[in-house]
């Protein structure tokens, strides 16, 4: 409290087709931040045009707290892709999202020299050699086409791994890529090595910068039909983290 008057952010919600903050709310505030957040990712003209048409609402909105007496101390617009593309969303401050991520927020127009801070990986369980034509993991959709090492990786759906990933989704074993065989179960899913040398607590890793020929977030994104942002942001709370190396 300074002055009587409580210090509040106040949001311009117009991307998402939620009101403005009202007038007369905003009389009896004093703003220390005006926000909002671009609704839309710059990938075609028409998309610009609606980023364009968002920025001058924003820049009303600012001009409405003006005329209304309040001077908004920190004004922010810019998530990732607007921080990367667009320097007149930036105003006072940035909040970049999946870019803290190292992925870039527009992948048609580049990685922006983004590197991927986050890697996924695990021990192998098991691994155990079978002969041709037995049927792996739930409803046999996928059958081993000849005498081949199976290895049983201790990560599921209920950890994040999508289900429909089954017999798409990259993973890399001792420097080379394998795609998951059959259907990812709850706690594990299982991928055929053929004559790979793997045992039980050689790494398996499923996505990381992509700097040693590993699979990346956007190829897992790929094999699942979805985007990378969900890809790193599923990852449930029974996989340990670890942080590695130091800011800056």
């Amino acid at each position: 409290m300074q002055d009587g008057l409580e210090e509040r952010w106040a949001e311009v919600r117009e991307a998402f087709h939620q009101r403005s903050f009202s007038r007369a709310k905003a009389l009896v505030l004093k703003i220390r931040s005006q926000y909002r957040s671009t609704a839309i990712v710059p990938w075609c003209d028409l998309e610009l045009a609606r980023i364009a048409r968002q920025l001058e609402r924003f820049r009303e909105g600012v001009a409405l707290a003006e005329r209304a007496g309040l001077r908004p101390r920190l004004r922010h617009l810019a998530n990732s892709a607007a921080t990367l593309t667009n320097p007149d969303t930036h105003f006072d401050l940035v909040r970049p999202g999946i870019a803290v991520y190292g992925l870039s927020p527009v992948p048609t127009q580049g990685n922006f020299d983004l590197v991927p801070a986050m890697s996924l990986r695990a021990e192998a369980a098991l691994a155990k050699r079978v002969q041709p034509g037995e049927g792996v993991s739930y409803g046999h959709v996928y059958h081993t086409a000849a005498a081949t090492t199976l290895v049983l990786v201790p990560l599921g759906y209920a950890d994040g791994i999508p289900r429909h990933a089954g017999n798409r989704g990259p993973v890399q074993v001792g420097g080379t890529r394998f795609r998951i065989s059959g259907r990812v179960c709850m706690d594990q899913f299982v991928i055929d090595v053929g004559d790979q040398a793997v045992v039980a607590g050689d790494t398996v890793v499923l996505f990381g910068a992509g700097r040693d020929g590993e699979p990346t977030a956007q190829d897992w994104a790929d094999a699942a039909d979805t985007i990378h942002y969900e890809i790193v942001t599923r990852v449930g709370p029974r996989v340990p983290r670890r942080y590695v190396g130091t800011a800056g």
